[in-house]
């Protein structure tokens, strides 16, 4: 009778390890799948958002659409017009606090805008998700200077949608003097690489 005690509990065991390890597989599996490419171009990395692979278009001068339309409130409680900055390139990215990529990002961003500034050139944030105490934070914390828009229903996103929306987040686009996109990063900018497209803005508006 002892006997088929413990045999009837290692069963039970064997199989309450095995379910756990089912478990534990399971919730591997969705975590896995929740990080899985959906297409060459984006991947999930949250719900409802996408994180871009890195990709970025160029557009020369002739084939650039229409000029950017796009204004609102910054974090601060200021009105910001984007068609007001025309004469030199402007710096659009979309981000929110929690976004990954826009954490590393953060920081090249910064230091890209405080070198381009003697060039003329303008940074604009555009906030998608968070109240203005947490993106105040989160430009605290990684050193951000230039201004961002609180855009949590979307004006701001949709005023940019042209030939190359921002379907990722990050997306940055660099706007050339005449406030027509002329590049578009999705995903975490390459820091070496914004620098040149920039520079190339900055050049044809010299």
């Amino acid at each position: 009778m002892g006997d088929g005690s413990r045999t009837s509990s290692r069963v039970r065991a064997g199989r309450a390890a095995r379910a756990a390890l089912a478990t534990a597989a399971l919730v591997g599996a969705a975590a896995l799948a929740g990080c899985s490419t959906s297409g060459a171009q984006t991947e999930v990395v949250d719900s409802g958002y996408v994180a871009g692979d890195g990709s970025v278009v160029q557009l020369p001068p002739d084939e650039r659409g229409e000029p950017v339309e796009l204004s609102g409130t910054t974090l601060e409680g200021e009105e910001v017009d984007v068609t007001e900055w025309r004469g030199a390139p402007v710096v659009l990215n979309t981000w929110y606090a929690a976004c990954g990529p826009c954490r590393v990002e953060a920081p090249d961003l910064a230091e890209i805008s405080a070198e381009t500034a003697a060039d003329g050139v303008r940074f604009l944030g555009i906030n998608t998700r968070d109240g203005a105490a947490q993106a105040l934070a989160f430009e605290e914390e990684f050193g951000i200077d230039y201004p961002s828009l609180l855009d949590r229903d979307g004006e701001g996103v949709l005023a940019l949608r042209g030939d190359l929306p921002p379907s990722a987040t990050p997306t940055t686009l660099v706007l050339d003097a005449q406030g027509r996109v002329a590049a578009r990063f999705l995903g975490a900018v390459e820091p070496s690489t914004l620098r040149t497209v920039v520079g190339d803005a900055v050049a044809e508006g010299a």
